[in-house]
């Protein structure tokens, strides 16, 4: 706009247009045409003192029959499309081919291209990842607890918030456990396949030490106990590398969605069990789940059924049981001691490490003084044993 008023000014002084090109670095042609339009708008120099640029811009260069920010080309449902981007197989390319078929006359695929991007950018002022259907859930802790009131002794116990996000539809479940530890890690993973009644092709964890014994984007070393529940929904696990909070950028979403849902609204009122509480967070996150997004002008729970659940493989026919991998040394008895039980094994491994797999977890204290005392009496209990 300053190039503008110095090409008014120079023409009012009497220059020509060749030497106003050659004053402000434009050619004779884009003098000429500043000039018509400013004779077309009725502007002559000087110029008005309460004249903007924004709106010296409007009066030189508004077109006319057409409103401000209207484009002259039919548009497309970009919400639909960005909704349609998320299946799989589906391209840019052929999103545009179907946009031609519908309006002949519409923009080319660059111009398409730039106007999906820039609705993209209004989704989110970061770099967007594209999550094709049925790829990735994303997992991990909320940072928050919830308090929990034991209604014998008033004693207030804090519970952490699983949070699980599918990568294509958003569609989020979470629950509390008492710990992070590995049986509650792996038992809020079944429960979370069982909500969502299929599997994705991958697990995206954070290097949680419950699941990721060591944390490596290309080669990670899952917890065993991990790796047999991934084996047994046929399910890969890909941890997201240290410090790169963007590699799981949909669970932090759902984590913050899930503090404001939960967190936020069940602030009010007391919990005096964990069935109690996750009762409460399961109609939450329904009704989060049922909540419009804005931008893609649907729920999670729509997109899910749409265009998420088909692709889901199917669930096995049972549960994966939690079990723990313990090393153990035979004793010149060919004994192995777990969880306060001994079980016989083959005399010849005696001396040897062996690896036992249990299913009891999580022992009361009664049970744990119990076992202490049957140690104290010499009762062996149990004979099975897996090398």
């Amino acid at each position: 706009m300053r190039a503008i008023r110095h090409i008014l000014r120079l023409h009012a002084s009497g220059a020509s247009d060749r030497s106003i090109g050659r004053s402000v670095g434009a050619a004779r042609s884009t003098v000429q045409d500043t000039l018509k339009r400013a004779k077309a708008a009725g502007l002559t120099w000087p110029l008005p003192a309460d004249l903007t640029d924004t709106l010296l811009e409007q009066r030189l260069f508004a077109r006319s029959g057409v409103k401000t920010g209207l484009r002259r080309r039919p548009e497309p449902d970009w919400a639909a499309l960005a909704r349609e981007m998320k299946r799989p197989g589906v391209t840019m390319t052929i999103l545009h081919e179907e946009y031609r078929a519908a309006y002949p006359d519409g923009y080319g695929y660059s111009r398409f291209c730039d106007l999906m991007r820039e609705f993209e950018r209004r989704l989110s002022p970061t770099m967007r990842q594209n999550h094709v259907a049925g790829d990735k859930v994303f997992v991990d802790y909320s940072g928050k607890k919830l308090p929990i009131v034991d209604p014998a002794t008033g004693e207030v116990r804090h519970a952490e918030i699983f949070v699980a996000v599918l990568g294509a539809s958003n569609f989020t479940y979470a629950e509390a456990t008492w710990t992070q530890q590995l049986p509650d890690w792996i038992e809020a993973h079944v429960r979370m396949f069982r909500f969502f009644g299929g599997v994705p092709k991958l697990i995206v964890p954070d290097n949680l030490k419950s699941g990721v014994h060591k944390a490596s984007f290309y080669d990670p070393e899952l917890n065993r106990s991990y790796g047999k529940l991934a084996a047994h929904y046929d399910v890969g696990v890909l941890p997201t590398r240290s410090r790169k909070p963007r590699d799981k950028s949909k669970v932090e979403v759902g984590v913050r969605f899930a503090q404001f849902y939960i967190l936020g609204r069940l602030r009010n009122r007391t919990f005096f069990s964990l069935a109690e509480a996750n009762a409460a967070i399961a109609q939450a996150v329904e009704r989060m789940n049922a909540s419009l997004m804005r931008r893609l002008g649907t729920s999670r729970r729509e997109l899910f059924e749409s265009i998420e659940r088909p692709t889901l493989a199917a669930l096995p026919a049972e549960d994966y049981e939690f079990a723990q991998w313990q090393f153990a040394r035979v004793g010149l008895d060919y004994h192995i001691e777990v969880e306060g039980f001994f079980y016989s094994v083959p005399f010849g491994l005696i001396g040897e490490q062996v690896v036992n797999r249990h299913r009891r977890t999580n022992p009361s204290r009664a049970e744990r003084n119990a076992w202490v005392q049957r140690r104290k009496m010499g009762i062996w209990w149990g004979h099975n044993w897996r090398r």
